[in-house]
């Protein structure tokens, strides 16, 4: 049996699925968990990444692969001396504290659509850019140091092979490269620092097929960032929309060509096939449901009971308990309405289960100017294992909903690309080998005059 590896390093722990190359059955899992973060500061060591990984490689059997590829959480900065070692702790994707830095890089450029035009997106605190004008700005003794600038999966990819690689995918959402050109910016990073030789700080971009280097007899694959190795993973086909429900929320879309939206609420990514991935995010999803769980002191199972069987009419949450990116207000706060002396815990349920929903659909709306969604919704994520949300985005959304048979979307995404790069094919080959792509219909339920009554909380 010939093994492939495919790695998740996310916000919250380090997956390891291990599958078989020819027919893609999972043989082992493990996961370790990262420190525990908390918005507005949001950062790690990325020394703990590469321990989670080592600790997972460990429980899964320390196996013997033909093939490996790292998923990682996107835009996070990981700056490093001339030695590796980091000049700061890496700041994370919700990391809020560039908001000041966001705007600044939008008025020196000139405009939102013109950061669009440049980059595909227009940058907010969550891009690399903005968190190394932080770095510039704030701690100038640490700049003086800085060398490199990697993302997380960089970070990984780099400790396994000793090179220093990314791909098209996770560098579409730096701030500084371009997925209509395929070049980096160096004219935008010299906004943060005209001193600094730009061109020896960033990694080599690889293609979809280029190996990065090897690790123990292993082909390492470029990896990606975890959004485009989930839209492996789910094995998502054109038309089709993925709405991935975890710390934080993303609505995505494959497509034949890169999207550039001056509004700021479509990033225009690249994805890890040499295609396109537009996507929205928002800052909160499955952290807020287990927010109101704990609050409700309920299980998993009892929360979902509780917010299927509200009455209808109860109040209504606006879920920006961490900021939000989408609308971008990184400095917002959870609010309610219609609140009344005879709440029930149903409804309190039922509000959280909404507000996430709403946002999401929210991103969906946004993406529908964008990219071809005349598909399927695939949910996938954390908190897509919840039959309250399944039911009530079904509800909602407008358009047929299955939840992927992909238990870890991103591990599984980059156990694929793995594989593909190993035998030289088309991903689509591989998916298709391993039947990913399918999931379980859902059927709705009646959502009446939600997504008005949350449209009037948001904009009030």
């Amino acid at each position: 049996m010939t093994l492939v590896a495919g790695v998740d390093s996310s916000t919250q722990s380090t997956k390891v699925e291990i599958r078989d190359l020819a027919s893609g059955e999972v043989v082992a899992t493990a996961h370790e968990s990262h420190p525990v973060v908390t918005p507005p500061r949001s950062e790690q060591d990325p020394s703990t990444w590469t321990r989670a990984f080592d600790e997972a490689w460990q429980a899964a059997g320390s196996p013997v692969v033909a093939a490996i590829a790292i998923g990682g959480q996107q835009h996070g900065m990981v700056a490093l001396d001339l030695d590796d070692r980091p000049v700061h702790p890496a700041k994370l994707w919700n990391d809020t504290e560039s908001e000041a830095d966001a705007g600044w890089l939008i008025e020196q450029l000139g405009s939102e659509a013109a950061w669009a035009d440049a980059i595909g997106s227009v940058p907010v605190a969550a891009f690399t850019i903005t968190k190394l004008s932080w770095l510039h700005r704030k701690h100038p003794d640490q700049w003086r140091r800085l060398a490199r600038v990697m993302l997380p999966h960089d970070y990984l990819t780099h400790r396994l092979t000793g090179l220093y690689t990314t791909d098209r995918g996770d560098a579409s959402g730096t701030g500084y490269w371009s997925p209509s050109t395929g070049d980096y910016r160096y004219d935008v990073l010299e906004i943060v620092d005209p001193q600094r030789d730009w061109t020896s700080a960033v990694p080599a971009v690889l293609g979809p097929m280029d190996r990065a280097g090897e690790w123990n007899g292993s082909v390492v694959a470029p990896g990606t960032g975890d959004n485009m190795a989930a839209a492996l993973g789910v094995g998502l086909l054109p038309g089709d929309v993925m709405m991935s429900i975890g710390t934080s929320g993303t609505v995505s879309a494959v497509s034949s060509t890169p999207t550039a939206d001056p509004s700021g609420s479509v990033a225009g990514f690249a994805d890890a096939t040499g295609r396109f991935l537009p996507l929205v995010c928002t800052s909160n999803a499955a952290k807020v449901l287990e927010a109101i769980r704990h609050l409700l002191g309920v299980d998993h199972d009892e929360f979902d009971r509780l917010a299927l069987a509200a009455d209808r009419g109860g109040p209504i949450l606006l879920p920006y308990f961490d900021g939000e990116r989408t609308p971008y207000r990184p400095s917002s706060t959870g609010s309610m309405t219609g609140l009344r002396s005879d709440v029930t815990r149903e409804q309190f349920a039922r509000a959280a289960v909404d507000g996430v929903a709403c946002g999401l659909l929210d991103g969906l709306d946004a993406l529908r100017g964008h990219a071809d969604v005349t598909g399927r919704l695939v949910l996938v994520g954390g908190g897509a294992r919840s039959l309250a949300v399944q039911k009530v985005v079904a509800g909602l959304a407008g358009m047929s909903v299955v939840v992927s048979n992909a238990e870890e979307a991103v591990a599984t995404g980059a156990a694929v690309q793995a594989a593909a790069v190993l035998e030289q094919v088309e991903h689509a080959v591989i998916q298709h080998r391993w039947g990913l792509g399918v999931g379980a219909a859902v059927d709705g339920v009646d959502g009446s005059d939600v997504r008005d009554r949350y449209a009037a909380l948001r904009d009030a």
